[in-house]
């Protein structure tokens, strides 16, 4: 993924608790993302506000879905930002 789309995925604050959500629990369904954003972030966004955040991370490469029966998990993937972290190494500190 070009790193643009990846900025632009992280730019909003949504995008950004939906990934803390993710990382802290893994393979979540769009109604358990739904009730987490709401009760720990205050984001009252509804069900299909988030699932088009959902696609928006997914184009960036940042979430997987997979379909098992009749729901559909949700999964991290930070790859992506290995291209960040590439292109801008951090110094090592010097102690």
């Amino acid at each position: 993924m070009p790193p643009d789309d990846i900025f632009a995925a992280l730019a909003d604050p949504t995008r950004r608790a939906i990934l803390d959500e993710l990382a802290e629990r893994d393979g979540q369904t769009l109604f358990e993302l739904c009730a987490r954003l709401t009760t720990r972030h205050s984001i009252g966004s509804s069900r299909q506000a988030i699932s088009q955040h959902l696609d928006l991370l997914s184009a960036a490469g940042l979430v997987k879905a997979e379909r098992s029966g009749r729901y559909k998990f949700h999964h991290a993937d930070f790859g992506p930002l290995r291209a960040i972290v590439d292109r801008w190494p951090i110094p090592e500190e010097r102690t």
